[in-house]
């Protein structure tokens, strides 16, 4: 999931060009062109005017009042001027604070002169905890005084990735805190986890699926073995899949013109995939062949990091908010933040919302078993047996909560994790490895998936109106508790 700082550097100041734009598939090039021809109807009867400037999404969600307060105008515009003092201040420490941790910057796509002067001379990490904090009071003054609703969102969002930023500052000299104060304070959530004894009936009912002698997890993992992708069939796999997420995506949501990404097979990490974005509608994805990649991972990584989630994440972020805002502290993203959480639940909850109800085991069955030379199963057992697992994902969270509060050893960790996640040996120390890595950011997956999927899909939203709100929620400064709100 790492990139070097440096690399951030090279791509904000030659944005490469990339290929590997995938067609859109088949099925859903009916319902492209059919919007298309509405959009063209709806140009064509319009009396001829110059081209509109870009209009930021005007919807404004429950969780912020539609009416603003009356405020002094003076006392507005000074509102203002502090709330664009503390975005300009935010962007240069999050650029500084990057240089002191690898990692800590997931993307960058703004001005290369303000990474550049960051990475020459940075101020220290003391220095740059004092600032978060000075910033932080600093809209804590002024956000009484905004009257649009959408600025005070911003003021909000803002606030939120600060108080992050000076946590992650803390644990960068030595600071630890407890398991779920830490991802409260860096993610806006503060995790509720099950004991790992409520997984057990969970485990019952999957052992049926996969009778037989020995441990339930070398038995699962003997099961779903029949289902790896060749390494020289990757490719074609991958890109079948990524034009089905593509595909399904661009039927409901308008992506930018000229969109892109390239796609590379990597070793040696601690992830699976991660997508790289560098701006200007492009991205890098990467699929990590450590491990023998099953094809269920096709749709999940291509929907995950490419469409409908980090690489439309990114892009919905840059149209909206960088270019048709001109909030360029959007233009950063620190990995340990509460936009976390959204980008990490938004490409899960992803996943489902392409490929809803059958459609997925039908894509999987006729189009990708076929390319990977895979037998093609005669019942629906393989798919029960991966919605079954889906049930067990918050027992990794219990896991690495009680590994990184010293409740167990590492050894422990990986024992429960062979048991509860029901993997090999060697894939729960990938699993460890990861939690070791990047800490409480695990709760970001399930807990962020199922806040996602709750806000979307209240008050029983037919399709076309979650595939709306998720758009919405994209392009607007949202954080965890615009999804808890009523």
């Amino acid at each position: 999931m790492r990139r070097a700082i440096a690399c951030l550097l090279l791509a904000s100041v030659a944005a490469p060009t990339l290929s590997g734009c995938y067609a859109l598939d088949p099925e859903m090039r009916r319902h492209v062109a059919e919007r298309k021809a509405k959009e063209g109807a709806s140009h064509a009867a319009a009396p001829e005017s110059p081209p509109p400037a870009p209009t930021p999404p005007a919807v404004v969600p429950d969780a912020w009042p539609l009416t603003a307060p009356k405020v002094d105008p003076a006392a507005a515009a000074q509102a203002q001027d502090r709330l664009k003092e503390a975005a300009a201040a935010y962007l240069i420490l999050t650029l500084e604070a990057g240089a002191h941790e690898e990692g800590y910057i997931d993307a960058y796509y703004g001005p290369p002169k303000l990474i550049a002067d960051a990475l020459t001379a940075p101020r220290d990490v003391p220095a740059l905890q004092a600032e978060a904090r000075r910033l932080i009071d600093l809209l804590d003054a002024a956000a009484p005084n905004l009257a649009d609703p959408i600025e005070r969102r911003r003021a909000a969002f803002l606030r939120a990735q600060l108080v992050a930023a000076e946590t992650r500052l803390m644990m960068m000299q030595g600071k630890r805190f407890p398991f779920a104060e830490e991802a409260e304070r860096l993610f806006g959530v503060r995790p509720e986890l099950k004991p790992l004894a409520s997984y057990d009936a969970e485990l019952a009912k999957i052992a049926a699926l996969v009778p037989g002698d020995g441990p339930l997890a070398g038995r699962v993992e003997a099961y779903l073995d029949r289902f790896t992708i060749p390494k020289d069939r990757l490719e074609k796999v991958f890109d079948a899949a990524i034009a089905r997420c593509r595909g399904r995506t661009a039927a409901h949501v308008t992506m930018p013109e000229g969109e892109n990404f390239v796609m590379k097979f990597v070793t040696g990490k601690s992830w699976s995939g991660y997508n790289h974005y560098v701006g200007a509608y492009t991205s890098i994805i990467e699929i990590n062949t450590d491990l023998p990649i099953r094809l269920s991972r096709a749709l999940d990584l291509g929907c995950h990091e490419g469409y409908p989630g980090h690489h439309l994440f990114n892009m919905k972020i840059e149209e909206q908010l960088v270019k048709a805002r001109g909030w360029l502290e959007f233009s950063v993203y620190p990995l340990y933040s509460p936009q976390s959480l959204l980008a990490e639940g938004s490409a899960n909850y992803g996943i489902d919302l392409a490929f809803p109800d059958k459609t997925r085991p039908d894509t999987e069955r006729d189009v990708l078993m076929p390319l990977a030379e895979i037998a093609t199963p005669t019942d629906d057992r393989y798919w029960q047996l991966l919605d079954a697992m889906k049930a067990l994902q918050g027992a990794r969270l219990t896991i690495a909560q009680q590994y990184l509060d010293g409740q167990i050893d590492r050894q422990a960790a990986v024992a429960l994790t062979q048991k509860y996640q029901l993997v090999s040996h060697e894939r729960a120390e990938k699993s460890v490895a990861f939690t070791e890595q990047y800490r409480s950011y695990v709760i970001n997956y399930a807990i962020g998936e199922a806040m996602v999927k709750d806000y979307l899909e209240r008050g029983g939203a037919d399709r076309d109106e979650i595939w709306r709100r998720f758009s919405l929620m994209l392009s607007e400064p949202t954080l965890p508790a615009d999804l808890l709100a009523p």
